[in-house]
């Protein structure tokens, strides 16, 4: 790249995080009112746009199409009437909820008098890789405006022009409701060239969220130098319990929602892994597999799931640690709830994962020492989003421990400070 390219980039990378970083001191200052306003203006943006978005995505189609990418790729790129009108509602939905910016999380008064406070407030400026999906866009800004950040999106190439029209839109509606147009902005450029200089830019960048594929993830830990909120891998497991007792078809349902309720089962919270308790695989894995082959679903088992249902492929140990993002699944039988649970915590992702059970004492011994953002009770695994927890929408589902674990609403991108207020008080 020629010395003129890199000073075009750096350039070009300092005036984004400038901008954002002037919108998120104006952001903190506006009231909470002001940014429900600026959401209502977007979904109406959205909503009288919408014939303007689905020409735009249409180039985007049209050009995923050309370059072969995969059907469930370009399914999920797609934008039409009624995403469109879903991802409006998203946004009056977070408009609706309560603000997180300025909550008391405590507060209290020394013996002395000196109050002690603790406050939640913006993180600041928010950096956000994502690809594919443009709701994602609309998604990520509510969120963010929410929550009083200002953020700067980077989404894949294969929906530059859908996300250019809507953060259009966002910009126009921004400034309706008197906010800077800057507090969302776009890497309109592809070159990944930028991506380094965007990693490397923690003077205005206070958190960068990257949601997309493990290379992805791994790629941008290795560049940050500003702390990195990581979406990793969803190997997700599901144990059916001994103490099933009754509930088999139950557990049949919950299985195979978790696998195929999404079309390819390429989604982060289907279920990869279905762990039997050895004193129930006698009479449920082949009622299961058949449900599962039933959908399209390719059954991968072990030695004891093949004896009982034999047109099972075997599994090797790659197996266990694979998150299939397809419709695959593994099935496994394990001699106790102990095996199942030291197998989820070794060879999973601490994404979701759940148990079918009817004894309260499996379930209590599960969700205490599964070491998983969410864990489901008699529940599927693709329960585990944002939107199903009342959240409105979520920038990604945390796989870390701090701050943020599980999927991420307005409330998880604020930190706190502490407020302390005296009399003329000396130490």
């Amino acid at each position: 790249m020629s010395e003129i390219a890199v000073s075009e980039h750096a350039e070009y990378v300092e005036q984004l995080g400038r901008q954002a970083r002037e919108a998120a001191g104006r952001l903190c200052a506006a009231s909470g009112q002001q940014r429900d306003d600026a959401l209502r203006a977007i979904a109406r943006q959205l909503r009288g746009g919408a014939a303007e978005l689905i020409a735009a995505n249409a180039k985007d189609i049209a050009a995923a199409d050309a370059a072969g990418l995969a059907k469930p790729m370009i399914e999920r790129l797609r934008l039409n009437e009624k995403r469109i009108e879903a991802m409006a509602v998203s946004m009056e939905s977070i408009a609706g909820q309560v603000d997180p910016v300025g909550r008391t999380i405590e507060a209290f008064n020394r013996p002395d008098g000196l109050r002690i406070e603790k406050r939640r407030v913006p993180i600041g400026v928010v950096l956000f890789f994502y690809e594919s999906r443009p709701n994602v866009t609309s998604d990520a800004a509510a969120l963010c405006l929410k929550s009083g950040n200002a953020v700067i999106l980077r989404g894949g190439k294969e929906a530059a022009h859908s996300n250019q029209a809507i953060t259009a839109m966002i910009a126009n509606a921004l400034e309706e409701a008197g906010l800077p147009p800057a507090s969302v902005q776009i890497v309109n450029k592809t070159d990944r060239a930028l991506v380094p200089l965007l990693l490397k830019s923690d003077r205005y960048i206070d958190l960068v969220i990257p949601r997309g594929g493990e290379s992805l993830i791994r790629a941008v830990v290795a560049e940050a130098t500003m702390p990195v909120l990581k979406h990793f891998t969803g190997n997700c497991h599901l144990y059916l319990d001994a103490a099933i007792g009754g509930m088999e078809q139950q557990a049949i349902d919950i299985c195979v929602n978790a696998k195929t309720s999404y079309p390819g089962g390429g989604v982060c919270n289907a279920v990869e892994h279905i762990l039997v308790h050895r004193d129930i695989a006698p009479k449920l894995i082949a009622p299961l597999c058949d449900a599962l082959a039933a959908k399209g679903v390719e059954v991968r088992g072990d030695e004891a799931t093949r004896a009982i249902w034999s047109k099972a492929v075997a599994t090797t140990d790659a197996d266990w640690a694979e998150e299939y993002l397809a419709f695959i699944v593994g099935v496994k039988v394990v001699d106790s709830i102990d095996q199942a649970i030291d197998h989820i915590n070794h060879y999973g992702s601490h994404h979701t994962d759940g148990i079918v059970s009817a004894s309260l004492q499996a379930i209590d011994a599960f969700t205490t020492r599964v070491d998983s953002a969410s864990v489901m009770v008699n529940a599927s695994t693709r329960l585990a989003d944002g939107g199903e927890y009342l959240l409105g929408a979520e920038i990604g589902i945390s796989t870390d421990k701090l701050h943020a674990r599980g999927p991420m609403g307005a409330a998880d991108l604020t930190t706190y400070k502490w407020i302390v207020t005296g009399n003329g008080h000396l130490r």
